[in-house]
């Protein structure tokens, strides 16, 4: 079977990243099949994640995010000129290719690659959840087009052989649909050992941006050393993006250095699991927390705001970790107070967070794909 799929690039440390690259590791060692990655601005960096040789790499050199810094006029105009040359190269592309299945993994191709008549199917891949683009809440033009463009989102998505989300809270926000269909991402082995969560160490891990929120979690540790009896304690966002001097400010401002740092990414991260007892997720929104259900893998009990999507699936409050509203920083602060200060009630939801690997094992969520790709070649 050949396969390819498209998506904005491979160069960054990002959860749908590694999903990618360890989807296409999988489906080549296992059974061999032909898998191509067609990007759109990847400008010649080095893949993050490893990738096996056997996969061919594109980059169709369209370079969206050149746009990003430009004002909303000059954003759609780009967008609209690059659009073009996407769809001229891609589908020149698929149609030379002759794939069996062409995945998008959404946004950029989305809404032309079903009416690319190559022959292949179509498979839409979300890594967000429905509303990701209204969750900055912006305001203007931008909003008017963020609110309609999720509209034209809902008649996209049936255009597709299959759509596929990641939770079923996000299925239940997109309604019945013919095509829709639930695989999660897979909760990979990231060490050989387990955290005991004996060491007073809290970690976060994600891009330092706007979506992962770390603005709201030094706003909640703040109030967590602010009795001064979790001195000892130590909180770690590893993390590299846009917001890392603005946190490091408020980090300043809140007096919080000798206890809070922000660490650049690391090809190691399951060894920092290990080495913690706690991880705190404050983002704003996701599609599928994948640093979530790698941590409980390492037996690391967490603490969430419950954002869409994905802590619902997940977290069973209580048991394996605990849930905070949204924007309740208080709450969060709190919940991390809960864990913090009681090993034995750690020590539970370790051993019940380590469970996590029967639902999400790799080969349980892989074999999912699998049927869904033979599947449709077979129709």
């Amino acid at each position: 079977m050949k396969l390819i799929y498209c998506t904005h690039s491979v160069c960054n440390p990002g959860g749908m990243e590694r999903v990618l690259a360890n989807k296409v590791t999988y489906l080549v060692r296992r059974f061999n099949w032909e898998i191509l990655v067609v990007t759109t601005d990847q400008k010649g960096r080095p893949f993050f994640y490893t990738f096996p040789k056997e996969i061919r790499m594109v980059d169709l050199n369209i370079n969206y995010s050149d746009d990003n810094t430009k004002n909303p006029i000059g954003k759609i105009t780009g967008y609209l000129k690059r659009r073009k040359k996407h769809k001229k190269q891609l589908t020149a592309l698929l149609s030379k290719e002759q794939a069996d299945i062409v995945i998008s993994l959404y946004p950029s191709e989305s809404s032309f690659i079903p009416h690319i008549k190559d022959g292949s199917k179509k498979v839409l891949e979300l890594h967000y959840c429905k509303f990701f683009r209204l969750q900055y809440g912006r305001s203007g033009l931008l909003g008017l087009i963020d609110r309609w463009r999720t509209r034209q989102d809902e008649k996209i998505v049936r255009q597709f052989d299959k759509f596929v989300v990641l939770t079923r809270e996000d299925k239940g926000y997109w309604g019945n649909l013919p095509n829709i269909e639930v695989i999660p991402n897979a909760a990979m082995n990231l060490s050989q050992d387990y955290s005991d969560v004996t060491k007073h160490r809290v970690i976060a891990v994600g891009r330092l941006d706007y979506q992962k929120g770390f603005d709201r979690l030094i706003r909640a540790w703040e109030m967590v050393q602010k009795d001064g009896k979790r001195a000892d304690w130590h909180l770690d966002i590893f993390g590299q993006g846009e917001w890392r001097d603005m946190l490091q400010q408020l980090i300043d401002e809140k007096k919080l250095n000798d206890t809070t740092r922000l660490n650049a990414p690391t090809h190691h991260i399951g060894r920092e699991y290990v080495n913690s007892s706690l991880l705190v997720m404050s983002s704003n929104y996701e599609g599928f927390p994948m640093v979530m259900i790698e941590a409980m893998t390492c037996g690391l009990p967490v603490v969430t705001f419950d954002f869409k999507c994905g802590p619902k699936d997940i977290i069973r409050p209580g048991e394996n970790g605990l849930l905070v509203p949204n924007g309740d920083i208080q709450g969060l602060a709190d919940a991390m107070m809960q864990v913090m200060d009681d090993e034995v009630y750690r020590k539970r939801l370790s051993a019940n967070a380590r469970q996590i690997v029967s639902t999400y094992s790799e080969e349980a969520v892989m074999s999912q794909w699998t049927h869904l790709f033979t599947s449709l070649v077979k129709q």
